[in-house]
């Protein structure tokens, strides 16, 4: 299927994996257009204007999370980061630092930095990019609020927990597919439909939950039925609207 959103063919060379954003061996990336027509499927899903509560319970890196706040800042009123992986959250928490005009310009001192001690053109290239991600951040609305929480995604009582105060009404997840990452926690075995039963327990009525998995479909054994879904390149993507069946 094509695109209906991100129709047009952009340079994401500034939001590429281990240049400005962090990575680590284990915590894939993600597509960045793929991620644009993801979060703007969901918008038209759930409806009306306002900025979305953005959340990722099974985020990683935060990667997803951090490429869409830095391309959709116009459309995003914060985002939240939850994983039960420590390693993960980590690493999520310096790329979620990169949602703010004081992250970016840490970000590129450091890389400015990098390029002078070591001598190497790449890290310059990245500190400009991370300068230009500034100003554009700047453009969009300025700094994202964010906050990275520990959570078992089939947990609903630590889901609660990490979700505190806030009602995301959008939520994006790319959920382990068994090369580089595996899903963890007592509930494991439940896969996709234990992650969306969960979810939907937790989120407001008409929430808007988008999960991304490899292969021709998500594979549910029961449950809500999508209200849409696609596939591109090598991902399948389904999308539910909570409190919504059929």
């Amino acid at each position: 299927m094509s695109y209906r959103h991100a129709t047009v063919r952009t340079d994401y060379r500034d939001l590429a994996s281990g240049s400005v954003l962090h990575s680590a061996a284990g915590f894939p990336a993600f597509p960045v257009r793929l991620a644009s027509e993801i979060f703007q499927r969901a918008l038209v899903l759930r409806g009306d204007d306002r900025p979305a509560v953005v959340w990722d319970p099974c985020c990683g890196s935060g990667y997803l999370l951090t490429v869409l706040a830095l391309l959709h800042r116009d459309r995003i009123a914060s985002v939240l980061a939850s994983d039960l992986d420590p390693e993960a959250l980590s690493l999520a928490e310096r790329n979620l630092a990169l949602l703010s005009r004081a992250g970016l310009e840490t970000r590129a001192a450091d890389l400015e930095a990098r390029s002078a001690r070591f001598d190497k053109a790449a890290y310059g290239s990245a500190a400009q990019a991370a300068r230009r991600l500034a100003v554009e951040l700047d453009a969009a609305g300025g700094d994202v609020p964010h906050a990275v929480r520990q959570a078992d995604v089939f947990d609903t009582d630590q889901l609660q927990r990490a979700l505190g105060h806030r009602a995301p009404d959008i939520v994006i997840t790319d959920v382990p597919y068994g090369e580089q990452t595996q899903w963890r926690g007592r509930g494991a075995t439940a896969g996709v439909t234990g992650m969306v039963d969960a979810l939907t327990a937790v989120l407001p009525h008409g929430s808007v939950i988008a999960v991304t998995a490899r292969g021709r479909k998500i594979p549910l054994d029961h449950g809500p039925r999508p209200q849409g879904s696609f596939k591109i390149g090598t991902r399948a993507v389904a999308l539910f609207r909570c409190g919504i069946s059929t």
